[in-house]
């Protein structure tokens, strides 16, 4: 194994973790994606494996850019609160409301994904071993 490749592997691996996670989820949660999943397994692996790695891509982007957002400095927030409120701003709770919450559920989701990443490898693992 190079160990030039070795970050880009393990990211390759993290992104694919992730999408395999969002595939999972979507499978549990909805009997429509349910379907449409469990016809992704029975066919072209290779192709879901794409598609898996491309949407951990997709989410890691996201998350990466909603704690950004979170964790932004607070004078961007209080520019952003000082400007005036559009009418399809208006809808949403102001941030003094959303803040003590979100890192909260950010701990929460974090600690989510720790234990399914174990769960995986531990399921991983013993398929291996069969």
């Amino acid at each position: 194994m190079n160990p030039d490749n070795l970050p880009q592997m393990l990211q390759t691996g993290f992104h694919l973790t992730l999408g395999a996670t969002s595939f999972l989820i979507e499978t549990l949660q909805d009997p429509v994606k349910r379907e449409e999943n469990l016809d992704k397994l029975k066919s072209d692996l290779g192709q879901l494996a794409d598609e898996l790695l491309e949407k951990g891509e997709m989410t890691d982007r996201e998350a990466r850019n909603f704690v950004d957002t979170i964790f932004s400095q607070p004078d961007d927030r209080e520019n952003a609160e000082s400007e005036s409120v559009s009418p399809k701003q208006s809808d949403a709770p102001p941030e003094s409301v959303v803040q003590p919450n979100v890192k909260l559920e950010i701990q929460e989701l974090t600690a989510h994904m720790a234990a399914l990443r174990t769960e995986l490898e531990n399921l991983r693992v013993k398929n291996s071993q069969h």
